[in-house]
Order: C-alpha cells, then structure tokens, then sequence
C-alpha cells in the first residue's frame, strides 16, 4: 500500500529528456538505420553516434541501441534457437564443423573453422598458438581459440571451439578436430604454444605428442 505524504514534487522539473525511455524512442527510420549498420558489423557505440548526427535532438541512448540490435537479430532467426540458427548460418557457409550432443538434444561441444583456414593451416604449420578466453561471452563458456603464424610474422584464425568445460577430455575433442586439419603426416605443427592450463598442456601431450609445447613469454615471465 502507498500512503500520500505530500501532494507537491519534491524536486524541479528536468531540463532534458536524455534517460527517458520514452524521449529516446526510435523510429522506424532509425530501425532500419540500425538494422543496416548491424549487418555491416557497425559497433554500437558508432550506430548511436551516427544517429545523434542526423538528429542532433536525439534522446536515445546505447541501452536502445542495444535493445534494437537484439530485436533485430530476434527477427532473422524467427522460430529457431540461437543453436539452431548457428547450425543453419555453419552449413549455409559451407564451415567445416562438428559438435557433441548431450542428452540427445543439448550441443554440449562444438567446433567450427573456415575452409580458407585449413589451407593456411597446412601452408603455414611450424608454430600455432592455442588459448581459450573466460567470461567473455554471455554463456559463460570458454572458447578455445587456435592461431596460427605465417612466415612473415602476421596470424591468422585456424579455428574455434565452445566447450562444456576445460576439462581434459573436452580439450582433448577439440585438438583431435584440428589434428585433423593436417593433410600430410610430415605436417604436423612443430611448436604449440599455450598459457600455463594444465588441462591444455596434458591435452596437447596426448594428441601431439611429437610437438614441442612452449609457455608464452607472459607465463614465463
């Protein structure tokens, strides 16, 4: 229950609409303003600046900004869940990818790369660098991400694995996927260089054995 204690405003009236929801809607021509800078990989920290420069009287913050990009991007995938539509966009690109199921129904593991990406893999495979990133994603999942170098110094993305957790086994899975990248048996990589994760390092003993598996220069620091 809500008692009235004084029938005036406590406060003065506010100089600006900024922060208000209703101020700061967007209209339909700034949807598809959105809509477009989202397919162009636009951040949207740029799309709202974009939008404050057609209309220097705009009210919209990034908290909308983000709101529509999700609406969006809720709208191309329809019916479908977010897996299910990652599945769909993994064949219609022609990604090589495999996964595992859990429970018949649940994708507890998955790993994808370009195709592109495996003839850089079997051009370039002296020294590949493999590290997986925490909490950066809004599953909380670790994905573990494999680099390679090309003999002029720059890298490039070999391929990138979602896994259920970092234990050996889940790594191990993924190492035996991009194992199988190697064409030739003489072709496989020579160093590995990873963090100080001791599921990693073990994983990399058991699938390549034959490589010599380096900390990077932070951890050795």
């Amino acid at each position: 229950m809500v008692k009235l204690m004084c029938g005036s405003h406590n406060h003065e009236l506010t100089k600006s609409l900024v922060e208000h929801p209703y101020a700061g809607r967007l209209t339909k021509d700034e949807k598809t303003i959105i809509a477009d800078m989202t397919k162009s990989m636009v951040k949207p920290r740029n799309i709202l600046l974009t939008l404050k420069e057609h209309n220097v009287n705009s009210c919209t913050t990034i908290k909308q900004i983000y709101n529509a990009r999700s609406a969006y991007r809720s709208s191309i995938r329809g019916s479908d869940t977010e897996m299910q539509h990652l599945m769909k966009l993994l064949e219609r690109d022609q990604y090589i990818h495999w996964h595992i199921l859990k429970d018949e129904d649940v994708v507890r593991d998955i790993f994808w790369c370009h195709p592109d990406a495996v003839k850089l893999c079997n051009v370039c495979n002296l020294v590949f660098l493999i590290d997986s990133t925490y909490k950066t994603n809004r599953y909380r999942l670790p994905l573990l991400d494999f680099v390679g170098v090309t003999p002029t110094g720059m890298t490039f993305s070999d391929g990138f694995a979602y896994l259920e957790g970092e234990r050996v086994n889940n790594v191990v899975w993924a190492l035996e996927r991009f194992r199988g990248f190697f064409l030739r048996r003489d072709g496989i990589p020579g160093v590995i260089v990873t963090d100080k994760d001791l599921a990693l390092m073990n994983a990399v003993k058991s699938v390549f054995p034959e490589c010599t598996n380096l900390l990077c220069r932070f951890h050795i620091d």
